[in-house]
């Protein structure tokens, strides 16, 4: 049967990994898992006992499209929280995952064929979901002075319709403060382009909080989720803020495209947000797992790796052991039980000599992680 040109994406390579290592582990060995960028905790106990409550109560079926209106009340008031911003919550749209996030956002913004910008190396997805909706993603090389974020000059040179960054991003963890931030919103400004804010690891900070664009303007599509800080990636839910005259066009979307997200999970999302001791908890994990690698990785003879503001990743240049990072993954799975992320996942061109460490799981984990690792590169 024939399949649509559109559907020729590649693969999430770091899904490969990781059923790499589930047939590792159905086999009867003990991998470290250190390629997912998944935390190790379950969503907060005041979310799961939130839903136990709502489902004792009656069925949970279709929300509206836009999302329960105490949820997007409250995630409204999360960005007076956070950033001291006041936020219209009928701008907030919940979204299922911040995955769905993306396809709004393309779809609302983009006409099949338009150039939208994104840093390389930069979350993979991204690429595939642009050219699966018939768009075409342009990599932007980025570089360590410029903390692997895109630069203003970037939105000119490439011609763009639209510019997606990640602040902390993923894989680097790196963050972009308030001048750089405004620097590539009034690129696009000034250019007609339109600005993508993908902010899914707000909240995952350590020495400086993370600047939200709508610090900066109304005009911008944020995207967040309950993945990552929230600790709930397996619930599939997330949001965006968008323009005001842009709420109709991402409800007419959504209507079509999703009905709502899930409802359960927005009953969840909704408890998660007034867990704050529980995630804290977490953050002190992230923290002094954050610690172990920055010592650990050096002293296994990973010395250049990017500076990780937030997020819980490391991002490692090997070229000194290999140009060829697949290869270089699986044999570290193989021989020191430890899986992670070869870097052509996030830059199809210059990941071939970069990995990815995750640090999100246990500390228990990372400190055994990063001692297979000392040993598998001393006796290589």
């Amino acid at each position: 049967m024939r399949v649509s040109r559109r559907s020729s994406v590649d693969p999430f390579i770091v899904m490969d990994v990781m059923e790499a290592a589930r047939r590792a582990e159905e086999a009867g060995r003990h991998i470290i898992h250190m390629e997912v960028g998944q935390p190790g905790t379950g969503a907060p106990k005041q979310a799961t006992e939130a839903l136990a409550r709502a489902m004792e109560r009656g069925a949970l079926g279709y929300t509206v499209s836009l999302g329960l209106p105490a949820l997007r009340q409250r995630i409204a008031r999360l960005y007076g929280e956070w950033y001291d911003v006041d936020l219209d919550p009928g701008r907030v749209v919940v979204t299922p995952g911040s995955s769905g996030g993306f396809i709004l956002a393309f779809t609302a913004l983009f006409d099949t064929g338009e150039r939208v910008g994104i840093g390389a190396p930069g979350y993979p997805s991204y690429r595939q979901i642009l050219r699966a909706l018939d768009l075409c993603p342009v990599d932007l090389p980025t570089t360590a002075e410029n903390r692997f974020q895109p630069a203003p000059s970037d939105v000119a040179a490439h011609d763009l319709a639209g510019l997606l960054v990640a602040s902390p991003a993923n894989p680097t963890g790196t963050m972009l403060d308030h001048a750089s931030l405004q620097g590539l919103i009034e690129a696009c400004h000034a250019r007609g382009a339109a600005f993508i804010s993908d902010e899914i690891y707000h909240g995952i900070e350590y020495e400086a909080k993370a600047v939200t664009a709508l610090q900066i303007t109304d005009e911008a599509y944020v995207i967040n989720s309950f993945s990552k800080y929230f600790s709930m990636t397996g619930w599939r839910v997330g949001w965006l803020v968008v323009p005001q005259d842009h709420v109709r066009v991402v409800e007419r979307i959504s209507q079509n495209m999703f009905i709502c997200a899930p409802h359960a999970s927005q009953v969840a999302a909704l408890a998660a947000l007034d867990a704050t001791p529980e995630l804290e908890d977490n953050m002190a994990v992230y923290r002094a797992n954050r610690v172990l690698m920055l010592k650990g990785l050096p002293e296994a003879g990973f010395t250049r790796i990017a500076p990780p503001d937030g997020a819980f990743y490391v991002y490692a240049d090997v070229s000194e052991f290999t140009h060829d990072s697949r290869a270089f993954a699986a044999e570290i799975l193989e021989h020191a039980g430890v899986a992670v992320t070869p870097g052509l996942d996030f830059d199809p061109v210059r990941g071939h000599r970069t990995l990815r460490f995750s640090y999100a799981r246990s500390t228990e984990d990372i400190e055994a992680g990063l001692a297979r690792l000392k040993d598998f590169m001393s006796a290589r």
